[in-house]
């Protein structure tokens, strides 16, 4: 090979004039990770690895997540959507996240915290394929959420019957909302746990042991409801009023922000639970009418596309518009348009490795007095 040495000094035959200010934007990290060797640790793969991309908005929302969202004065609210405890997210993430004080409130579609119950009775669901053919299954009594199976008399009338007899408790003889509705729940779950000898299965056990609260901004829509309206037939006293909830969660962001502290949305999914935890904001601003101006830091999973107008895949941008982010904060903005069961796991291990346990905010616990300074609030901006 001939021999060649590489100039000193670049000069282009064809020289272009560019304005001034290239070293602004030249000036991030830079892409040239070290080969892989297959001894790397997920830190290390996140931080080495992780560069562009969805790569790239994962490992900034890992690197958000522990530089500043786990701050000590900063309350983070979850959203959760998709069928993520069946999957066994709730047991891998999200109850690790919850005993680490990495969660400070909850806000989850009803299917979530209904097939939670399942890992809390010891239950078994099954690792299947989304191929298999269905009306063959429901012949053998067999229930698909797409790759995962479980018995439907076994499984799923079993985990009802015993939901049921928790509902006709005394104590769930009155109107509460969701929040109310889980920590009691929660709390059966916990007893779940202990009887059946499952540890940290269930995501609702660990919220009621660290004073979590968890709303679902649809409770009729999962089986927890549809027991809920089955035993109102039978003449049970349990009342579900949202209007609690919408108070409740807007107290928790109002009192934070009040006390001078910050607010965190991780948003897994989109759908109501997003938008419930994100309306918050609005609710302050428009209809209580005190002045705050938005969300701290927002960090979504997601794989919706923000240009069909649903809520799943509305970006922080257009959030701020709404007054639920701050505008000055959308560099702490990040969303990663990956799949929930490869992104969370992954998020969490990066949290937990790389960030030591907070301190339980135990905001159920607390709940009677945010509200009351809400209370005062409203009765301020309309007297």
């Amino acid at each position: 090979m001939a021999k060649f040495v590489l100039p000193k000094k670049f000069v282009s035959q064809y020289p272009h004039k560019f304005g001034q200010g290239k070293k602004r934007y030249l000036r991030g990290e830079r892409i040239l990770p070290p080969p892989l060797t297959g001894r790397e640790t997920v830190v290390e793969l996140m931080d080495r690895a992780f560069l562009a991309y969805n790569g790239g908005r994962l490992q900034q929302a890992g690197r958000l997540l522990v530089e500043k969202m786990l701050g000590a004065n900063v309350v983070v609210g979850l959203s959760l959507s998709g069928a993520m405890t069946p999957a066994g997210i709730g047991a891998s993430c999200l109850a690790p996240l919850i005993k680490a004080g990495f969660v400070d409130w909850i806000v989850s579609t009803g299917a979530n915290l209904y097939h939670d119950m399942h890992h809390a009775m010891n239950l078994p669901l099954y690792r299947g394929s989304p191929f298999l053919t269905d009306p063959e299954l429901r012949r053998c009594g067999v229930v698909r959420i797409y790759d995962i199976l479980l018995d439907y008399n076994d499984v799923l009338m079993r985990t009802d019957d015993v939901l049921r007899r928790i509902l006709q408790q005394p104590e769930f003889q009155k109107e509460m909302g969701t929040a109310e509705l889980h920590y009691r729940l929660g709390r059966y779950y916990a007893e779940l746990e202990r009887q059946t000898g499952v540890r940290n299965a269930s995501m609702l056990a660990a919220a009621y042991r660290a004073g979590v609260p968890c709303f679902c901004p649809s409770p009729g829509d999962s089986t927890i409801g549809m027991n809920v309206a089955g035993e109102e037939l039978a003449g049970n006293r349990l009342r579900i009023n949202p209007s609690i909830d919408v108070n409740e969660s807007t107290a928790i962001v109002l009192a934070t922000q009040q006390a001078g502290h910050q607010t965190a949305a991780v948003l897994v999914g989109g759908g109501s639970p997003k938008n419930f935890l994100l309306q918050t904001e609005p609710q302050i601003q428009e209809v209580v009418g005190a002045k705050v101006s938005g969300h701290d830091y927002f960090l979504q999973i997601t794989d919706a596309r923000p240009d069909t107008g649903g809520l799943s895949g509305a970006t922080p941008n257009e959030a701020v518009t709404w007054g639920k982010v701050q505008p000055q904060q959308l560099p702490d903005a990040i969303v990663c348009y990956l799949d929930t069961t490869v992104a969370l796991p992954l998020l969490t291990h990066y949290a937990l490795a790389k960030h030591r346990p907070r301190r339980l905010k135990r905001l159920y616990d607390r709940l009677p007095e945010m509200v009351e300074r809400l209370k005062r609030e409203y009765a301020k901006h309309h007297a």
